[in-house]
């Protein structure tokens, strides 16, 4: 047995090639360029950017150590990227398509602080901030294993989204079938973003995500008889129950995940629980 000491890289460029080359699976966001420069007048270089798995722009920055000015850093390149929407679309339309581009959630737009550690003052500065803002702490474990963990994950008028959240969620539910509906998609709300501070909710006209760094659930409008849920569950490790859960995998669908849950009654979403928490765990 061998003692594997956590370190912090030699140079920052390391970590930001290790995320940028596994971007997708580590973040749940689609890698679009590195060092991007701002133009002359702005005189910056965005770390990286990205689209995410529900079309919102990121901004990746990255910092060997602990570094005051991560944040203000971050928001100034976040500041540009919404004055610039133009051609941040057209850098993903060149990228991953037109499709992409004329999908990009300009409501969310993220920034995504990557670092050997925080202080106390940034996690109260980005709770007071009201920008979607994910702290991230990494460490790298011998010459193999990295390891990310989530400080601190807040999203911009999540509070506003909070407090408002049973009337949307209701209206939707009331006109298709009622009460019974209305308290089951209430239920679901309650339920996801019940597992910590750290979930942020995305809402998308096809679909609502519950993100923690990446999507690990995705709930679409209620049917008539039924809620449906996707989740970021290996089907293989499931055993399918006809009518409550579904191998999706190749199959088209809104949201993201290979896994389908189909809730039609309260104890329905009781016995989805587990499930939620195995692909909140997995995000």
């Amino acid at each position: 047995m061998t003692e594997v000491v956590p370190r912090l890289a030699e140079v920052e460029a390391d970590v930001q090639g290790l995320v940028e080359a596994h971007m997708e699976t580590l973040l749940g966001v689609r890698f679009l360029a590195s060092e991007y420069s701002t133009g002359p007048l702005h005189g910056g270089r965005i770390d990286s950017l990205g689209l995410d798995e529900n079309g919102s722009p990121v901004i990746v920055e990255y910092k060997r150590g602990v570094d005051a000015g991560v944040i203000n850093q971050g928001l100034f390149y976040l500041s540009w990227l919404l004055d610039h929407r133009d051609e941040f679309e057209r850098l993903v339309r060149d990228r991953l398509g037109v499709a992409a581009a004329s999908q990009v959630l300009w409501s969310g737009p993220r920034l995504v602080c990557i670092a050997g550690g925080f202080t106390r003052y940034d996690v109260l500065a980005v709770r007071e901030h009201r920008r979607s803002i994910d702290l991230v702490r990494y460490r790298l474990f011998g010459s193999d294993l990295l390891g990310l963990e989530t400080v601190a994950s807040v999203s911009g008028g999540m509070q506003v989204a909070r407090r408002a959240r049973r009337q949307p969620v209701a209206q939707a539910a009331a006109d298709v079938q009622g009460a019974a509906m209305m308290e089951l998609a209430i239920a679901v709300d309650e339920a996801l973003l019940g597992f910590g501070d750290g979930v942020n909710r995305v809402q998308r006209k096809q679909y609502r995500a519950y993100q923690r760094l990446r999507n690990f659930a995705c709930v679409c409008p209620p049917q008539r008889s039924k809620l449906l849920v996707y989740l970021k569950v290996d089907p293989a490790d499931v055993a399918m129950v006809p009518g409550f859960t579904r191998d999706v995998r190749g199959l088209g669908h809104h949201g993201t995940g290979d896994l389908e849950v189909q809730l039609r009654t309260p104890r329905d979403v009781e016995r989805a629980k587990d499930l939620f928490r195995a692909s909140y765990a997995a995000a």
